[in-house]
């Protein structure tokens, strides 16, 4: 019997439906790929780019300079830091978000060069940039602070020097006095902030834990410890101390080529200590140590007849 009004679809119909449902599916599958490797060549670009926008702030000046970036797409910038081999190396990782989705990358941007602090991650479209010199006596390298425009920092009750210096920025970011709801405040010898910063101890403490930045004079890595997150600080803190025990030794053997000229020899011996020291560092507890021991360095070299640095 005849089933009326059944559908009838023959096999080159069938056949046709389903090749489009294939043919649809696979251009899907296709373009998303598409997009995704577009996406990591984007951001692996984009993290170079951030690299070349760095150099500018490498320079001789002693006073802190600043840039921002402007990212188009919602951008998480991840700071990765490496300590092993001779000087560690600086990684940034970006994930950017496209169509409501963040896009994940494994493409690493390396620097050997460069030290930069912030939080592990730090999310905008717009980031602020600025830089200080470490001297630990002498120039081991300048560090950069890196942070979102969407994030607010207040600083309380902060040492004049420190109130100039930050109000000289001029980053939106970064405000002195005349805290808002909502602003990381940060405060100096008061427990009840969301930062501490204590020159009794040399340390910073936030979230919960403590770390050293070794002097009251040592303003770059004070500024280090107040952006960064801990695991960050103390990795580039490792960095910092590899490259002051290079230097050191190659200011020992400068100060063995000066002695043959006739100049005095009274800074070899506290300088190959102040290498070893810097070498053995465990972690930012040392550094009040190493700074003892730089400070000596200093006074050796202010008094010789040839300057060293």
């Amino acid at each position: 019997m005849e089933k009326k009004g059944a559908l009838e679809i023959s096999f080159g119909w069938l056949f046709a439906i389903i090749a489009g449902i294939v043919i649809i599916f696979l251009a899907i599958y296709l373009s998303s790929k598409l997009i995704n490797v577009q996406q990591t060549t984007i951001s692996a670009e984009t993290g170079q780019q951030i690299g070349i926008l760095l150099d500018p702030l490498e320079t001789s000046f002693e006073s802190a300079q600043t840039t921002s970036i402007t990212i188009p797409t919602e951008t998480r910038i991840n700071n990765i830091c490496d300590p092993s081999g001779t000087f560690g190396e600086q990684y940034i990782q970006l994930d950017q978000e496209s169509f409501n989705k963040w896009i994940k990358t494994n493409i690493n941007v390396g620097f050997l060069n460069k030290y930069l602090f912030s939080e592990r991650q730090v999310q905008g479209k717009k980031f602020y940039i600025f830089s200080k010199p470490f001297n630990f006596p002498f120039k081991i390298a300048d560090l950069m602070y890196i942070t979102s425009s969407d994030v607010r920092y207040c600083f309380f009750n902060s040492p004049d020097e420190i109130t100039t210096e930050i109000s000289q920025l001029n980053q939106s970011n970064l405000i002195v006095g005349n805290c808002s709801v909502g602003d990381i405040k940060i405060c100096f010898g008061d427990s009840t902030c969301d930062i501490n910063v204590d020159f009794n101890s040399n340390s910073v403490d936030k979230n919960g834990t403590s770390v050293y930045f070794g002097g009251a004079d040592e303003s770059a890595l004070m500024y280090a410890a107040i952006f960064s997150d801990k695991n960050v600080y103390e990795c580039q803190v490792k960095r910092l101390m590899s490259r002051l025990n290079e230097i050191s030794s190659l200011y020992v053997d400068k100060e063995l080529l000066t002695e043959k000229k006739g100049c005095d020899n009274n800074a070899g011996a506290d300088l190959s200590e102040l290498s070893s020291l810097a070498r053995e560092l465990n972690n930012s507890g040392d550094l009040e140590i190493v700074k003892m021991k730089a400070d000596v360095v200093d006074g050796d070299n202010n008094a010789r007849m040839c300057l060293l640095w």
